[in-house]
C-alpha cells in the first residue's frame, strides 16, 4: 500500500499550521502500513499533479493567493485531469476560493481562478474570523474548526457542509459551506482540520483505500487524546450555540 502526497505551496500556503493536516494523515497512514511519499511544490517550481493521489493546498494571505492564482494559472483541466483518475483533493482556507471561477479582489480586480467549479468569489472590507460547528453527510459528529475570511462565495451548487450551528458560511451566517465534486473537497475552514477532526480524518482515509484498493480494518487506530480533544473542543463550541 502506498500513497503519494502532493503538497501545493507550503511555503506560502499555510496560514494557521495547515502542514499539520498532512503530518497527521502521514502518521495515520503509515500506521496503518501505507508507504507515504509526500512531495512538495515551492513557489518557484513548476505545476505538476503527475503521480499524485492526494492534492492538498492550506490558507495564505489575499497577497499569497494572488501569487499562488497566477502560478497555477491554467492548471485547471490538469487538475480535474488528476481527479478523474482517482486523485483526491482538498483544499482548505483560501485555497478553496481558487478552485471557482474567479476571485474579485477589495480594489474590484478579477483574477482569473483554476475554474474546476463555477462560483465566484468577492472579497469584502469585513472581515469575519471566528469557530465553527458544520454538518454533513460524509460524518456523523459535526466538524468543528475555525476560518478567517473577508469574502462571499457564491454560486455553490454542491455545498461540504449543508449547514453550520456556528459561523459563516459561503456567503451567509449558518449557511452552507465549502465545496464538494466527486473526490474534491474544499472549505474555508483553515488551520489543522484533520488534526481537530478524526471522524473526517478516517473518512479520508477510508475514501483513499477505496480508490487505491487497501484492505483495511474495521476500526482505524486513533492516536492518544485526538476523541477526546475533539470532545473538548465540540463541548466548548456548543456552549456558544445561541
Amino acid at each position: 500500500m502506498e500513497l503519494n502526497i502532493l503538497h501545493l505551496y507550503p511555503d506560502v500556503m499555510s496560514l494557521y499550521g495547515e502542514h499539520a493536516n498532512i503530518t497527521v494523515l502521514r502518521r495515520h497512514l503509515e500506521t496503518l502500513g501505507v508507504t507515504v511519499n509526500v512531495r512538495v511544490l515551492h513557489a518557484d517550481d513548476a505545476p505538476d499533479f503527475a503521480g499524485a493521489g492526494l492534492i492538498y493546498m492550506g490558507a495564505g494571505t489575499e497577497r499569497t493567493q494572488k501569487f499562488v492564482l497566477q502560478r497555477l494559472a491554467g492548471q485547471g483541466p490538469a487538475l480535474r485531469a488528476a481527479t478523474d483518475r482517482g486523485a483526491v483533493v482538498l483544499f482548505t482556507g483560501s485555497a478553496m476560493e481558487m478552485l471557482g471561477a474567479s476571485v474579485t479582489d477589495a480594489a474590484g480586480k478579477v483574477w482569473p481562478a483554476l475554474g474546476v467549479a463555477g462560483f465566484t468569489t468577492v472579497e469584502t472590507e469585513k472581515r469575519a474570523p471566528g469557530d465553527v460547528i458544520a454538518c454533513s453527510d460524509l460524518t456523523d459528529s459535526p466538524v468543528v474548526g475555525f476560518m478567517n475570511k473577508c469574502s462571499l462565495t457564491r454560486g455553490v451548487t454542491a455545498p461540504l457542509f449543508d449547514r453550520l450551528t456556528l459561523g459563516f458560511g459561503n456567503d451567509a451566517e449558518l449557511g452552507p459551506e465549502g465545496w464538494r465534486d466527486g473526490n474534491i473537497l474544499a472549505t474555508h475552514i483553515t488551520g489543522p482540520l484533520l488534526v481537530k477532526n478524526p471522524d473526517l480524518l478516517d473518512w479520508l482515509i477510508r475514501r483513499l483505500a477505496e480508490l487505491n484498493g487497501w484492505d483495511l480494518p474495521e476500526a482505524l487506530p486513533s492516536l492518544p487524546h485526538e476523541r477526546d480533544a475533539y470532545a473538548v473542543t465540540l463541548r466548548e463550541l456548543q456552549g456558544r450555540v445561541k
